[in-house]
């Protein structure tokens, strides 16, 4: 009876020889460790380059009359929604805390995206705004680009998205042939473009 009893313990031991060793455990490799990396925007066609320069040369000596200027000389440029002249808008802007120079400086700084409007390709800082409100609902974008929503546009610019809203953040768009469409800072309403 004690020879039956020790069998299944002998039959335990003689599986585990010092030749069975466990597979070699294999390391990931390093590239499946990192995180992945957003596209690369689309290339500057020259003319795009040409005026972004022209644009950041003025911001950064931080002349708002250059500024404006610059705008004045671009057909249909857009910097609100009342049709405050440019200077004086940004003037206004500029003593209640928004530095336009800064902002553009900083708006360049972030990736842009190439959005089809009509026949032309704009280029438009930051990419997101050049998303649809669909696209730019928090569900629909990666924990990347929605931190980097919320971080442009807070928690009320997402609460607007929400409710319809297209991109309510400062934003800026450069067309294919040069052309400097607009700089805003406040959200579209019903009725105006962009």
């Amino acid at each position: 009876m004690m020879r039956w009893l020790a069998l299944p313990v002998w039959l335990t031991l003689s599986a585990c020889t010092p030749g069975d060793e466990a597979p070699a455990r294999v390391a990931p490799d390093e590239s499946l460790l990192e995180a992945p990396s957003p596209p690369a925007p689309p290339a500057l066609p020259e003319p795009v380059i040409e005026t972004r320069e022209a644009i950041l040369d003025a911001a950064r000596a931080g002349s708002l009359r250059r500024l404006s200027r610059l705008a004045d000389s671009q057909p249909a440029f857009l910097s609100n929604f009342g049709d405050v002249p440019h200077y004086r808008h940004w003037d206004l802007m500029r003593r209640t805390g928004f530095d336009p120079n800064l902002t553009l400086v900083e708006l360049f700084e972030k990736p842009h995206a190439a959005k089809q409007v009509g026949d032309k390709t704009w280029y438009i800082w930051p990419d997101l705004a050049a998303r649809s409100n669909a696209e730019l609902q928090p569900e629909q974008l990666s924990f990347r680009d929605e931190a980097r929503l919320e971080k442009l546009v807070g928690e009320a610019g997402i609460e607007a998205i929400r409710a319809g809203s297209p991109y309510p953040g400062v934003r800026t768009a450069i067309s294919e042939t040069g052309n400097w469409h607009y700089f805003l800072h406040e959200p579209a309403k019903e009725g105006d473009t962009p």
